[in-house]
């Protein structure tokens, strides 16, 4: 049997453990947000569908939409429109080459999570 040759290696790879970079997390919620927009398409789609189908499928969904889950829904697909869309702005601007360092990166990342923060807490005031 062969030992191996890098010693060096992880053994221990538990998630909770591993510390990562403020960048990392601000990437993942990127991640999240698009999957949670993909997810919701649907449920928008379906609600416009029966409101332009008739004036009761309007009155129906004008009455669910009335509802705090309805609300809680609604600011949960605004929370992850806004956020990907601060972060993805800010992608942009790494694009035009700003903000590529290290440094640049992290602090890019706060400020995505900052004005997220922001406009996320303002939606809510706006969808309650």
């Amino acid at each position: 049997m062969k030992k191996a040759v890098n010693s060096q290696r992880p053994v221990n790879l538990d998630l909770r453990t591993i510390k990562l970079p403020i960048t990392a997390y601000t990437s993942i919620l990127h991640r999240i947000s698009g999957v949670i927009l993909f997810l919701g398409i649907v449920i928008v789609l379906f609600a416009l569908d029966k409101s332009l189908a008739s004036e009761e499928g309007f009155a129906e969904v004008q009455a669910y939409l009335a509802s705090p889950l309805a609300k809680l829904i609604i600011w949960g697909l605004l929370s992850a429109l806004l956020y990907h869309l601060v972060a993805g702005v800010r992608h942009l601007i790494m694009d035009m080459g700003v903000g590529e360092s290290l440094e640049g990166g992290k602090l890019g990342s706060k400020i995505v999570i900052a004005v997220s923060v922001v406009v996320i807490v303002l939606a809510g005031v706006w969808v309650w």
